[in-house]
This record gives C-alpha cells, structure tokens and sequence, in this order.
C-alpha cells in the first residue's frame, strides 16, 4: 500500500513525466491574412468598374435625351463666341438685353446672307460631287489595278462597289431614318428652335445660371465648382475659337490650292472642307479623300497627288504652327484620346456627335484637373492597408 507522506511525491513524478496539454484558447479571434497586391487591387478594381459603369450610364442618358442635349450643347459653343461683343457693348453702357438681341439677330443676319448668296449655286453643285467621288473611285481602282501590285481589277470593282453601297445604304438610313421625311424636318426644325432659344438666354443671362448652378452644390463645394466652370468656359472659348480659326484657315488654303490646280467645283469642296475640320482628325482625312478623287476624275493622277500635297501642306501648316498659336497649349490632348472622343461620338450621335465629342473631352479633362487639385495631393485617404 502506498503511504500517506508518498502521495505528494508520486504527484510529482506524473507532473515531471508528463507535460500538460494547452488550453485552447478559444476567446481570441484566428486573424485572416491577405496578400496586399490583392487587396490594394480589389479596391482600385471595384472603385473603377464603378466609375466605368457611371460613364456608361451617363453615355446612355445622353443618348437618350440627345434630341435635347445636342441643340444644347452647340448652343453652348456658339455662346463662347456671342459673348464677347455682348460684354463689350455692356461695358459701352448698353442693356444686357438690348445688347444680346443686336449681336445675336446681327449674326442671324450675317448667316442667312452668306447662305442665300452662296446657297443656291453650291446646293446645285453639291449633288454631283457624290457622282464624282464615285467616278474617281472607279478610276482609282483601275489604277491599282494596273499597278505593279498586281492586284485583280475584278476584286478591286467588287469591294469599291460594296464600299459605295453600303455609304449609300448609310446616308439614306440617315436622311430617311425610321421617321418620314416630315417628321424629321419638324424634328430638324424644333432642335433648331430649341439651340436658338437657349443661345439667347446663355448670351444673356450665362453667369446667373452658372451661379444657380453653382448654389445647388453645397456650401463647402461651392468654390471647386465655381473654379472648374471658370476653367471649363476658358477651355471651351479657347477651343471653339480657335476650331472656327482653322477651319476657316483650311478651307481658304485647301480652296486656293484646288482653283490653282484647276479641280472642279472648288468651293463646295473648300465648304466641305471647313466643316469637315470640326471632327478632329477623321475629317481632315475625309476631306482630303474627297478633293483627291475628285481631282483624280477632272485632271488625272499628277492634279490628285498635287491636291494631296496641298491637303498634307495646309494641314501640316495648321496643326504644328497655327493651332498652337491660336488655341495654346492648355487644350491639348493626346491623339488617342481624341480618337477615342471622336469613335464613341461618333457611334453614340453620329456625325454630330463625333464633332462635339471633342469639346466634351476637352472639358471633362479640365474639370478633372481642377479637382484633382482641390484633393490633397490628388489623392483621397480611403483605408490603412496592413502589410
């Protein structure tokens, strides 16, 4: 038997020879570790797909009220160039009503004279120059033909033709749309309606809907927003300005070359030509194109190279030396981003909307800048991530 003075011992020994077994220590939480690259990724991967799902709404809001917001907007860009007499005869002590009224029916005056002087002649002329881009097609594939490419004439007609077909199909869809005839004129018409009311009254009363505008954000906000319109109406007056400048500078230049040449209907072309340049890039292209073929059919390959160095000549001239000079360096953006304006334009609004999708971009870069400015540093304090 084992004695009472042994128990404490032998209790000893077990706690010797044996080593306890933890407790589980079951009022701690397990801590979850996660890869920071991933973490830092899912928030800048959420926070984007949210961003690009906000522009992709706002795209198909614009759409689907551009029957409203196209009039608008050109309104808007024709403000910047209305403004400035009317602030200087305001300055003269005239009304800001009476003002506004001279300059705007002065220019609704000055407009409908150059259309009803130059209108009707080149309405005429305009018809055959579809005619004549064919034509000139036609003769272009020829000649490729010909070449020492050794291309098949038969392929070559195949896809000029499928090409002039479907630009038919195209301009007819939009001509004729899903509408009558009738009803696009009086959608044409209250559009025009529209743009001209609104013209009137940014002209006239533009800084006290800006500051309406402005008191609808709140009260700390209020300065970002002011400055961002104040950069943006800078920008906007800076770019329409100087698109107006080129254009005009463009035609002049393209037209004389085409009259020297001794191309054919030189000034519907040099009309082309002026509006084709308020669609950056794709247009001068277009127009370009355009007067070639044209050239092609009235005198022969050496008149179309000749218009395609005049074309290259003029265009070079206004987008290294003058465009600088006149609009400055602050609009610039990169090529691809005005390719990419100009392609979604295009496609949201048609050609409408690939010649004011621009001027968006241009804006929409600007506001961007200033409030990013108004951050510290350009970036916003949004969660401590742990290594």
């Amino acid at each position: 038997m084992t004695s009472v003075k042994d128990e404490p011992r032998a209790t000893d020994e077990r706690r010797v020879g044996r080593t306890p077994m933890p407790r589980p220590r079951e009022d701690l939480p397990r801590e979850i570790r996660v890869p920071r690259l991933l973490v830092v990724g899912s928030e800048l991967g959420w926070r984007f797909i949210v961003c690009i799902a906000a522009a992709a709404l706002v795209v198909y809001g614009v759409t689907k009220i551009s029957f409203v917001f196209i009039p608008v907007f050109i309104a808007l860009l024709l403000s910047t160039l209305l403004v400035p007499p009317v602030r200087y005869l305001q300055r003269r002590g005239a009304p800001a009503a009476l003002a506004t009224l001279a300059v705007f029916f002065t220019a609704l005056v000055v407009f409908a004279g150059v259309a009803a002087l130059i209108g009707p002649s080149v309405a005429t002329e305009f018809g055959t120059i579809d005619d004549r881009v064919k034509e000139g097609a036609d003769k272009l594939g020829r000649y490729l033909a010909d070449s020492p490419l050794d291309l098949d004439e038969g392929k070559v007609q195949r896809e000029i033709d499928r090409i002039d077909d479907r630009l038919r199909e195209d301009s007819g869809a939009v001509t004729s749309g899903v509408v009558s005839a009738s009803a696009a004129v009086g959608q044409f018409l209250a559009g025009l309606l529209i743009m001209l009311v609104v013209l009137f009254f940014f002209v006239k009363d533009g800084p006290r809907l800006w500051g309406w505008v402005v008191r609808l954000f709140p009260e700390g906000r209020r300065r970002a927003i002011e400055q961002a319109g104040q950069e943006s109406w800078r920008a906007l007056t800076q770019y329409v300005r100087g698109v107006v400048v080129v254009a005009t500078i463009d035609a002049v230049g393209i037209g004389i070359a085409l009259w020297l040449i001794g191309v054919p209907l030189v000034v519907p072309l040099a009309i082309l030509t002026f509006f084709a340049a308020f669609v950056p890039v794709v247009g001068a292209i277009a127009a370009g194109t355009v007067c070639a073929l044209v050239a092609l059919v009235g005198g022969g390959p050496v008149d179309a190279l000749l218009v395609i160095g005049a074309t290259l000549f003029v265009q070079q001239l206004e987008g290294n030396v003058l465009y600088p000079m006149i609009v400055g360096r602050q609009m610039e953006l990169h090529p691809i981003a005005i390719l990419l304006a100009v392609a979604i334009g295009g496609i949201t609004a048609g050609i409408v909307g690939a010649a004011i999708a621009v001027p968006i971009a241009a804006v929409g870069s600007v506001a961007l800048k200033v409030a990013r400015e108004q951050t510290d540093g350009g970036e916003v304090p949004v969660e401590t991530v742990s290594c």
